[in-house]
């Protein structure tokens, strides 16, 4: 079975051509888009963070998901990067983009907490990562991906991966699975 996703949001094309052209080579996945948009979906009228927009690709994943009355904050540290997905994005009323350093707005935030958070970049993920796991609401998910080995990693990042997967899945509030597909993915739901 092919597992490449049949439906792509139709911005994709043009978000991809832009990565291209700009030489940003760390855009989500397909099969992790089509993920997203399915969790995206699951919640109605949701609350949605994503940490790390890049060109905005999975952004485009996330929209694509989402009914009109759910919202999506996207943080990224490159305004050069997320401006790409704003030409494109964000005439999205559901879509709010923040320009700025993820740690800081996940130590500043105090806002009502996301049904859907997607750490895509190191803030909430390998660093603030309590802090990003206490802003996931009760029943909802934490996703992060980009976790199997890759031939660019330094060798001392092996062992972050290793310390993050076992911090999430030691949690006693936290439902937790791995996945060895697409760039390596584990999924978690706060059950407390």
């Amino acid at each position: 079975m092919d597992d490449t996703p049949s439906v792509f949001p139709a911005t994709v094309p043009g978000l991809r051509a832009a990565a291209g052209r700009s030489g940003f080579t760390m855009s989500c996945d397909a099969r992790t888009g089509g993920l997203l948009a399915v969790l995206a979906a699951a919640r109605p009228g949701g609350r949605v963070l994503e940490l790390g927009t890049g060109v905005g690709e999975g952004t485009a994943w996330l929209l694509s998901g989402m009914d009109d009355a759910a919202r999506l904050i996207s943080v990224e540290l490159d305004i050069a990067v997320q401006t790409v997905a704003r030409e494109q994005l964000g005439s999205d009323p559901r879509v709010t983009f923040v320009a700025g350093d993820g740690g800081e707005w996940l130590d500043d935030y105090d806002g009502e907490p996301f049904d859907l958070v997607f750490a895509d970049t190191w803030p909430g993920k390998f660093t603030h990562l309590e802090r990003a796991l206490e802003l996931v609401a009760p029943g909802g998910t934490y996703l992060i991906d980009d976790l199997l080995p890759q031939p660019d990693w330094p060798e001392s990042h092996k062992a972050s991966v290793k310390r993050l997967l076992g911090e999430v899945e030691g949690r006693g509030d936290f439902r937790s699975v791995r996945m060895a597909w697409a760039s390596g993915l584990l999924m978690a739901v706060k059950t407390l």
